[in-house]
């Protein structure tokens, strides 16, 4: 058993080339002998990632705020704590904060071929505000 303490990891910005505004990485978490990782997220408001897609899906469980989520050709979807999302193997997605709340998720996803993401276009302000 491994214990990582509350506070024992600084928190980290979420890359400018991945995410729009201001992103809080926490609490991230992953092992070698695992293909299981994944952070706690918090995105201010206004924040999101870029579109991306996983090679073994991702899942997201809200812990507070207001977000949205939207897979590739479907619509904007509103997420709130409590929600469980789910996107399917490489399944083209975006997820981040309402404009005017900020929202925190815990992401949890699996490495393959040592792979967890892949990162594409960033979404327009257009598209999130659909």
């Amino acid at each position: 058993m491994d214990i990582t303490r509350n506070g024992s990891q600084p928190s980290a910005k979420g890359p400018a080339d991945y995410f729009t505004g201001q992103v809080r990485l926490d609490a991230r978490f992953n092992r070698d002998e695992s293909r299981v990782g994944g952070a706690t997220v918090t995105f201010e408001p206004g924040a999101r990632t870029a579109w991306h897609t996983h090679p073994l899906g991702q899942t997201l469980i809200v812990l507070s705020g207001a977000g949205f989520a939207q897979r590739e050709g479907g619509p904007v979807e509103e997420i709130r704590p409590g929600d469980i999302v789910w996107f399917a193997p490489g399944e083209k997605h975006w997820h981040g904060a309402q404009p005017a709340t900020a929202m925190t998720h815990i992401a949890i996803a699996e490495a393959l071929d040592g792979k967890v993401v892949d990162w594409m276009e960033k979404v327009s302000d257009e598209q999130y505000s659909r």
